[in-house]
């Protein structure tokens, strides 16, 4: 088994961001877009070492194993880009089979509340494993405590009864795991505007915890403002008629198990089974849903992963 190397993680410092699950959002929180810091590449060529005997009991010199490449923001809310050995069959972290493409690279994410490691193990064609201990960075989240109760009772089974087809619209839209290499891109903003809510803020009401913010909020001032794909994808979800709380909601497969969401469209300019490119326009900001202005709710998922966009794109120019 191999020697751990150093990786540094990439801490969104000051990004009082907010979580993933589609939820509806505000856009009447203030702040500007954070910054986000990349982890730096490291290649561990000094893998687990192999020996092959010789009928006179020689034994061949430790070799080393061809190198296993780390980067991304390592940190909660944040990713995991990498290549693996050379002769690699199978690839897991943490126990979760992870996807490999012809050029052995893959692709895997960190939720919002990720312990601070992870262990990534690599098994080779010739039975050796190689092992990487991934260290996981904690957030600093923006936590708000209200010295209130928090409201109770819970939807109503009028409300449920139309919500549980949209979620089961959803999470059909998450399993379809598209052909996309937008996984392998540096994302891009699909807008730009006043960052109105973070990835992770939360509040407490007298000790309980209310759900954590589940994207990010970008505000421009106007309802119609067009927006455009963060990365290559395959469009999911694209919503004819107003979910109740996503309102228009438009969901991408950037592939690899990686999705974006856009909550509260006013327009939705693609169609499902659409291939889109970076940068292409796909609708029109709005406040439809459960919104209290215009704004676009900006949400990433990996797996059941949810993701900070804002380390994604870095910080906004």
């Amino acid at each position: 088994m191999s020697r751990l190397p150093t990786l540094r993680s990439g801490l969104g410092l000051g990004l009082c961001s907010l979580g993933l699950a589609l939820v509806a959002c505000t856009a009447a929180a203030g702040g500007e877009a954070g910054s986000s810091t990349a982890a730096a590449v490291e290649t561990a060529s000094d893998a687990a070492i192999t020996a092959a005997t010789y009928d006179d009991d020689r034994t061949v010199p430790p070799q080393p194993a061809p190198g296993l490449t780390l980067a991304g923001e390592l940190t909660q809310g944040g990713y995991l880009r990498g290549t693996a050995p050379a002769g690699t069959l199978s690839l897991a972290l943490d126990g979760q089979p992870l996807a490999l493409d012809p050029q052995r690279r893959f692709f895997a994410a960190f939720d919002r509340d990720s312990g601070t490691s992870q262990t990534l193990v690599a098994t080779l064609a010739n039975g050796q494993q190689v092992t990487r201990e991934v260290p996981v960075s904690p957030r600093a989240w923006n936590i708000e405590h209200i010295n209130a109760a928090r409201s109770g009772g819970g939807p109503s089974e009028s409300f449920m009864e139309r919500r549980r087809p949209e979620l089961a619209r959803i999470n059909a839209a998450r399993s379809i795991n598209a052909q996309s290499e937008g996984w392998t891109q540096q994302f891009i903003w699909p807008v730009k505007g006043r960052i109105s809510g973070r990835f992770g803020s939360q509040r407490i009401y007298r000790g309980e915890p209310g759900s954590y913010h589940t994207g990010l909020d970008i505000a421009t001032g106007a309802s119609g403002t067009p927006f455009v794909a963060p990365a290559d994808g395959v469009v999911v979800l694209a919503a004819a008629t107003p979910f109740s709380l996503e309102g228009y909601l438009l969901m991408i497969d950037h592939g690899n198990g990686l999705n974006s969401a856009f909550l509260h469209c006013s327009k939705i300019a693609v169609k499902e089974g659409d291939v889109v490119r970076q940068g292409q326009y796909i609708g029109n900001i709005g406040a439809t849903g459960r919104a209290t202005g215009p704004h676009l709710h900006w949400s990433m998922k990996w797996r059941d992963a949810r993701l900070d966009p804002l380390l994604f794109t870095g910080p906004m120019n």
